[in-house]
């Protein structure tokens, strides 16, 4: 299939769109068409094997005790999926242009966790991002290092954060909320 389009007309994009939303043009179509049927069946059995690959590296990472890392690997989990479709600008009216809601998640989370001593965990957009200039919060929950000056990296993050998004995206962002939600324990040296 060049491009992932079916003969239909369809795309492996739309299906997992589908999937993920529950949303898609004509959802008569895709009670017809086996090449879809087929595109949906194999893209669960790619996601049923993608979540026992997960769970087994989850479960490898260690005894699984600490809870805000079981929360960020779960999360990590969620925003793997494309989401939802954000729409872009174009000069060319013939022109489709879009980036997905699990891209701009991934910016953010890049950033967060390029922070030093810093790990997000669970990163949302609240807003409707499938409409052009709807406000859109950020929310970002931070593990911060034991010792790192909380407020300094809080305000250092939404800058950095403030930066990024207007750089690669073209979302109005209302505001960016980050709240800590755990710090971490500076690990031991051996003795």
């Amino acid at each position: 299939m060049p491009h992932d389009t079916f003969e239909c007309g369809h795309t492996l994009e739309e299906l997992s769109i589908y999937l993920d939303t529950g949303e898609f043009a004509d959802p008569h179509h895709l009670e017809s068409c086996p090449e879809c049927r087929n595109g949906l069946d194999s893209l669960r059995r790619l996601s049923a094997a993608g979540n026992e690959l997960f769970a087994s590296d989850v479960a490898a990472a260690g005894s699984g005790t600490d809870e805000w890392m079981k929360d960020i690997l779960a999360n990590l989990a969620l925003e793997l999926r494309p989401g939802r479709t954000i729409p872009l600008r174009s000069d060319d009216p013939a022109d489709t242009l879009s980036e997905t809601e699990g891209a701009v998640l991934a910016l953010v989370r890049s950033v967060a966790d390029s922070l030093p001593g810093t790990v997000a965990g669970r990163v949302k957009l609240d807003g409707d991002v499938t409409l052009p200039g709807e406000p859109v919060t950020v929310r970002v929950d931070l593990a911060v290092l034991f010792g790192q000056h909380l407020m300094d990296s809080a305000a250092s993050l939404r800058q950095d954060l403030a930066e990024a998004l207007a750089r690669h995206t073209e979302l109005t962002i209302a505001a960016i909320d980050i709240t800590i939600t755990d710090v971490i324990d500076a690990p031991r040296e051996e003795q």
